[in-house]
């Protein structure tokens, strides 16, 4: 179970600071908007490369982008530990996983809400995480969506079935009051970004998320 802290709810005056403290997450999770994939516009590579710079931690890139296929390998090469593209705007799922692979980064695939899994579990051979959003994409501090707990079920049952070492991971909401339901579908890592860095310890907030799923295991 890992948690990976999100920086689009930190404060982006002070981004080495706040990555410092969630040094005890497992991951930093850089959302990269283009203002036409989704309705916002973040950070792009050169930030990226300043971030993986200073991170105590590895660095997960989601790309919330147009045209994957071209900008998505050059943050595996920048060094970050996973990268992620959105299925609905890439042209070649496989060749582009493949390629973020070759460049030493975990690959992952995302779906959109609205976006059903069954017609590209046959890219999990090809996949090291499958993220399933539990919000619109775009923004932070959405209202986490209860009705994607079955896609995310579906992903694991897929997973399980096809083995291997792929990794379901939400992001959208998740919060103490969601990480457990999903825990309990069948997720391993979580995105969480005003739950962490709303609070006034970051650090105390991701070992509460972590015990919180943890306490689920062992029980």
């Amino acid at each position: 179970m890992q948690i990976s802290p999100s920086i689009l709810s930190a404060d982006f005056a002070r981004l080495g600071s706040e990555l410092a403290a969630v040094r005890n997450a497992d991951w930093a999770h850089v959302d990269v908007m283009d203002n036409h994939f989704v309705p916002n516009l973040t950070l792009g590579l050169p930030v990226v490369e300043s971030l993986l710079a200073v991170s105590p931690i590895p660095v997960d890139c989601h790309l919330m982008i147009d045209d994957p296929d071209r900008w998505a390998p050059p943050y595996a090469e920048a060094g970050a530990g996973s990268v992620t593209f959105h299925i609905e705007a890439a042209s070649d799922p496989v060749r582009l996983a493949r390629a973020i692979r070759a460049a030493g980064a975990r690959a992952a695939m995302a779906l959109r809400p609205g976006t059903p899994f069954a017609p590209y579990a046959e890219l999990l051979p090809e996949l090291d995480m499958v993220l399933v959003m539990t919000v619109e994409p775009g923004f932070g501090g959405q209202a986490f969506m209860a009705d994607m707990l079955p896609k995310v079920r579906q992903v694991r049952e897929a997973v399980r079935k096809h083995g291997g070492d792929i990794w379901v991971q939400v992001d959208g909401g998740v919060s103490a009051a969601t990480i457990e339901a999903c825990a309990e579908a069948g997720a391993d890592v979580f995105v969480a970004g005003s739950a962490v860095y709303g609070a006034g310890n970051a650090a105390a907030r991701v070992d509460e998320l972590r015990a919180l799923v943890n306490k689920d295991i062992c029980a």
